[in-house]
């Protein structure tokens, strides 16, 4: 018999479990209870209902080309938004929080590039470890339970919101009370009939704007709307040829962007920040990465969302990274930049010919390559640094 029916003095049935009402708050307490025990930060419950304040966002900002190429939960706001098309009879949606804070340490050399915290190392698989226990529990005690952590199905900080974790910053980032933005976060979804949180968190930023002046492309162009096509975060990730207009202001960023939040005061300063027991990459040499094989640089970089698996979009902002940070009178960055220009691909050609020009090393192109990507990079070639 589960735990919770020997300590509330109540059977189950086998297939359609049912708590009584003056049981409610005690059995969330101890599913949220397993959660914390997992290693969560946060933890709270919200109602699986439509999701209407994010549901109107997304629909609005894709209206407006918001969301430039991006999919995610953009693809179907419908169904990104309503919980109970994952699950037909939810109830409630479990949030969790899992910090990622950490400082940042030093580059161990010159020519390194950055990776913003949340992807120094899987902190989702940590993140799930505290979901999934929550999970196994509600369905050893006859509850049906799925969980989802950046995953398209569910609009994460939307949830987080209404399950009164935090409020919704000018950058867009969920600010945990007392805490700040520095967390993946994740939900699940179940049938089970938990004490759903009746108040959400008041707006704490008052009139700071430091994120938005922080921002190094201008990507926040209103209170809490984010323009995907300015933002470097996700023009990193994006497929295709690198916006010329942000490529020196993506400087030593390999993965990621945190400025908006290193300047957030809560963030900085209310950050929960833990000894880690595995090792983070913060930093990543430009030329070791440029010298990888494919396999060894998906291996290297597994957690990393990469489009199609496909390493040319990683090496493509390590080109930018050597014309931004690199030094045209190294030998071994001349080297690798020779390669690049020689490249199969046209796409890292095109960015080898961008980062030579930053380099000062025209001399190295061949003005005669008449791919259509590789032509408008030289009719269009950057000062020298």
């Amino acid at each position: 018999m589960p735990e919770w029916c020997l300590r509330f003095g109540t059977v189950p049935l086998a297939k359609n479990p049912t708590l009584p009402e003056g049981f409610i708050d005690a059995y969330t307490a101890d599913v949220l209870k397993v959660g914390r025990a997992s290693g969560l930060d946060q933890v709270g419950v919200a109602p699986a209902e439509v999701m209407t304040q994010a549901r109107v966002a997304l629909i609005e900002r894709k209206s407006r080309g918001l969301h430039d190429t991006m999919e995610f939960t953009y693809r179907n706001p419908e169904r990104s938004t309503d919980p109970s098309m994952a699950l037909q009879d939810a109830k409630a949606m479990i949030v969790g929080a899992y910090s990622y804070a950490q400082p940042m340490s030093q580059a161990s050399n010159v020519l390194s590039a950055r990776v913003a915290r949340y992807a120094q190392r899987d902190y989702y698989a940590e993140l799930k470890l505290g979901l999934n226990a929550m999970r196994d529990k509600l369905r050893d005690e006859g509850w049906k339970a799925m969980v989802f952590a950046d995953d398209n199905s569910l609009v994460d900080r939307g949830a987080a919101h209404l399950a009164g974790l935090g409020w919704f910053g000018k950058n867009a980032n969920l600010l945990l009370k007392g805490h700040g933005s520095f967390f993946v976060l994740g939900s699940v979804v179940t049938n089970a009939p938990l004490r759903i949180a009746t108040t959400q968190v008041d707006d704490g930023c008052g009139a700071c704007k430091r994120c938005i002046d922080a921002c190094p492309t201008g990507a926040i162009v209103e209170n809490g709307v984010v323009d995907a096509s300015k933002c470097l975060a996700w023009l990193i990730q994006k497929p295709g040829v690198f916006d010329r207009r942000y490529r020196v202001a993506l400087a030593d960023r390999i993965y990621g962007c945190d400025d908006c939040q290193e300047v957030c005061p809560p963030t900085q300063r209310l950050s929960i920040t833990k000894k880690q027991n595995a090792e983070l990459r913060q930093w990543v040499s430009v030329i070791q990465l440029l010298d990888m094989d494919d396999a060894a640089l998906l291996s290297n970089f597994k957690h990393w969302y990469i489009t199609d698996r496909d390493p040319t979009w990683v090496r493509r902002n390590a080109l930018i990274n050597l014309g931004n940070i690199g030094d045209g009178s190294d030998p071994d960055v001349q080297e690798v930049i020779v390669r690049y220009l020689n490249h199969p691909q046209p796409v890292l050609r095109a960015h080898a010919v961008w980062a030579a020009a930053r380099l000062n090393l025209r001399h190295l192109i061949n003005f005669a390559d008449n791919d259509p990507l590789v032509a408008d990079e030289l009719r269009s070639l950057p000062d020298p640094r």
